[in-house]
C-alpha cells in the first residue's frame, strides 16, 4: 500500500487558497499576527510533528488591478495582498526544526541567475539540505509593470528563458567541487583554486562569468518545485522538478494529469518516481458530519462572490467584470481563460458561470473541499488517491492558527493505523522524504 506525501501550503500574508481565512471567527490573530515570524516557526513544528514532506510558501510581486482596473477590490478583500516576502522566513523555519523541508516560490523574471543561484545555494547551506525552490516565471501584468516593464513576455520567451535560467544556476552550483576546501590552517590554504571553475556562461539571454562564490552544497542544492499546467510549464517540470504542486478539483482531471506528468517525466530520462505530484485539498474538520457540513457552510458564506471575481481575474490575469456573471464560462473560447479550463467543469462535464467559478475560487482556488470527521476525511483522501493513482496532497487551510493542528491532531494518526503515512522521518533533506517510498 502507497503512503501519502504531505505539504503544507502557506502564503506570507493574511489569505492562503480561502479569501474567509482573514474574517473567520477562528482566525485567532491580531492585525499584525500574519506578518510574525513565530507564527511560521510554530507551523513549522506542528507539520514536523506531523511528519510533513514540507511547507511551501506560494508568492506573488504584486497587487492586482487586473479586476476593474482598480487595486481597491485587491486590498479591500486581501485578494492576495498583502504578501510579504517569504524567503527570509525559511530561515526562521529552519532554526525552529529538525527535519521537515521548507520550500518558497521564487520567480526566474526579473533577476538574474548568479544572484538567484548564490540565494538556493546559501538556503541549501543553512537549512541542511531541507530547502526547496518552486520556480515560476511571472504571467500578470501587475509583476511587469513593477519590475519596469510595459508588457509581460509571451509564454514561449519565458519558458525559454527559464531553462536558460537553470542551466547557470546548476553550472554556478557545481563550480566548486566538494573537496575545494582544503582549510590547512598551516600552509596556509583555505581552498584548492584548482577545484573552483569559472562557468564562462554566454547564452541568448543570460551571461555570467562564475564562479559562484558558495563552497558547493554536500546537498547538493534546493530541490526544484514546479506548478506548471501548460504544455511548456508541465515540459519544463519534466526535466527539472523533484515535486509538482497540482490543482484539479475533479478527480477525472486529476488522474489525466498525474498521468500525462509521469509519461513526460519518463520521456525526458528521468525516473517517475523522481517527479511527486501533490494534488490540492482544503479539509475542513468537524466532530460529526454534520458539525464539518455547518463549517464548510459558515467559511464558504465569507467569500462574497466579487472577492472571487477579483482574485479570479489576478490569476488569469483577464478583467472578469466584462463578462456576464451568468454566462457559462466554459464555453468561453478567450485564449487568457484556457489555462484554469478544468476549474471551470460541473462533476458532470457541465460548465458553472462565471459568478460559480469566481465564488469557488474564493473559498478555494479551485482545490476540492474534503468536509467531514477525520476519518471520512481520511476515506474521502484515499478515495482521491486511489482514483488519482497521485503521490499525495498539498494541504490548505480554512483559517490560522487552528486548521493545520487539527489536521496533524486528528487525521495524521488515522492515515497512519492505515498505513497511508509514515510513523517517523527515515532521512534528513526534503530529497529524502520526496523519494521515501519509490
Amino acid at each position: 500500500m502507497k503512503t501519502f506525501h504531505l505539504a503544507q501550503f502557506l502564503v506570507h500574508g493574511p489569505t492562503y487558497h480561502s479569501h474567509a481565512m482573514w474574517r473567520h471567527p477562528r482566525t485567532d490573530w491580531e492585525r499584525d499576527t500574519w506578518a510574525r515570524p513565530e507564527l511560521y516557526q510554530h507551523i513549522a513544528r506542528v507539520c514536523e510533528q506531523g511528519l510533513f514532506d514540507m511547507v511551501f510558501f506560494a508568492d506573488l510581486n504584486y497587487i492586482s488591478d487586473t479586476y476593474t482596473g482598480s487595486l481597491e477590490p485587491a486590498l479591500r478583500y486581501a485578494a492576495q495582498a498583502p504578501e510579504h516576502d517569504p524567503i527570509p522566513l525559511l530561515s526562521f523555519m529552519a532554526a525552529a526544526t529538525d527535519r521537515i523541508g521548507l520550500a518558497s516560490t521564487f520567480s526566474t523574471s526579473h533577476h538574474h541567475p548568479f544572484y538567484v543561484a548564490r540565494l538556493w545555494a546559501t538556503l541549501d547551506h543553512l537549512t541542511r539540505g531541507r530547502v526547496g525552490w518552486n520556480v515560476v516565471t511571472s504571467l500578470n501584468h501587475n509583476q511587469a509593470a513593477n519590475y519596469g516593464e510595459d508588457e509581460r513576455e509571451p509564454t514561449e520567451v519565458r519558458y525559454d528563458k527559464a531553462h536558460e535560467f537553470i542551466e547557470v544556476c546548476r553550472k554556478l552550483w557545481s563550480s566548486w567541487d566538494l573537496d575545494a576546501v582544503v582549510a590547512d590552517r598551516g600552509a596556509p590554504q583555505f581552498a584548492d583554486a584548482s577545484k573552483v571553475r569559472r562557468i564562462e556562461h554566454r547564452g541568448r539571454y543570460y551571461a555570467s562569468r562564475g564562479p559562484l562564490n558558495v563552497v558547493r552544497s554536500p546537498f547538493g542544492g534546493p530541490a526544484i518545485l514546479q506548478a506548471g499546467t501548460s504544455d511548456k510549464g508541465r515540459d519544463f517540470a519534466a526535466r527539472y522538478a523533484d515535486a509538482l504542486f497540482a490543482i484539479q478539483p475533479r478527480a477525472v482531471d486529476a488522474a489525466a494529469y498525474f498521468a500525462d506528468i509521469k509519461d513526460r517525466v519518463s520521456d525526458a530520462g528521468r525516473n517517475p518516481e523522481h517527479c511527486r505530484v501533490l494534488f490540492g485539498v482544503q479539509p475542513i474538520l468537524g466532530s460529526t458530519e454534520a458539525e464539518a457540513v455547518e463549517r464548510q457552510d459558515e467559511h464558504n458564506a465569507l467569500v462574497e462572490v466579487d472577492a472571487g471575481l477579483t482574485i479570479l481575474s489576478a490569476h488569469l490575469d483577464f478583467d472578469l467584470s466584462t463578462l456576464d456573471p451568468y454566462e457559462p464560462i466554459a464555453d468561453r473560447t478567450d485564449p487568457e481563460l484556457q489555462r484554469m479550463r478544468t476549474r471551470y467543469l460541473r462533476p458532470d462535464g457541465g460548465s458553472y458561470t462565471v459568478a460559480e467559478v469566481a465564488q469557488r475560487h474564493g473559498q478555494s482556488v479551485g482545490l476540492p473541499q474534503l468536509v467531514g470527521t477525520p476519518s471520512s476525511v481520511a476515506d474521502q483522501l484515499e478515495a482521491f488517491f486511489d482514483e488519482v493513482g497521485g503521490d499525495g496532497f498539498m494541504l490548505s487551510p480554512i483559517y490560522c492558527p487552528g486548521a493545520i493542528e487539527e489536521f496533524v491532531d486528528l487525521v495524521v494518526p488515522e492515515l497512519q493505523r492505515r498505513g497511508r503515512h509514515r510513523t517517523a522521518y527515515t532521512g534528513s533533506t526534503v530529497l529524502d522524504h520526496l523519494r521515501e517510498g519509490g
